[in-house]
């Protein structure tokens, strides 16, 4: 997939993966990477950021296979930031299929 496709929604994803549970980075990714293709090593930069914005706090769980795991959870101003990424994202994605529609069919 296009670099520059999934620089664009990686965001969104994160935040949608996390608002129902709470999620440490590496769980992120593989979820992630199930879809397309993701480098574990993007995700943290990025959940670094988030949660720099408000939109995570995180906290440390024991893990059965190493050492604790960072958890990231959303945040009442990161559901909020969620549900207007997913309406700027719908508006986006109609747009583009109503243009690739448009441009095919002529």
């Amino acid at each position: 997939m296009n670099v520059q496709f999934k620089k664009g929604v990686l965001d969104l994803c994160v935040l949608a993966l996390t608002a129902w549970e709470d999620r440490y980075g590496y769980e992120l990714a593989v979820a992630m990477s199930s879809k397309f293709e993701v480098a574990v090593g993007s995700v943290y930069p990025l959940l670094n950021r988030l949660t720099q914005e408000g939109y995570f706090s995180t906290y440390l769980q024991e893990s059965p296979e190493g050492p604790p795991r960072k958890y990231y959870k959303l945040t009442p101003l990161g559901h909020s930031h969620l549900i207007s990424q997913i309406k700027e994202w719908r508006t986006f994605q109609l747009a583009v299929d109503e243009l690739i529609k448009e441009g095919v069919e002529r």
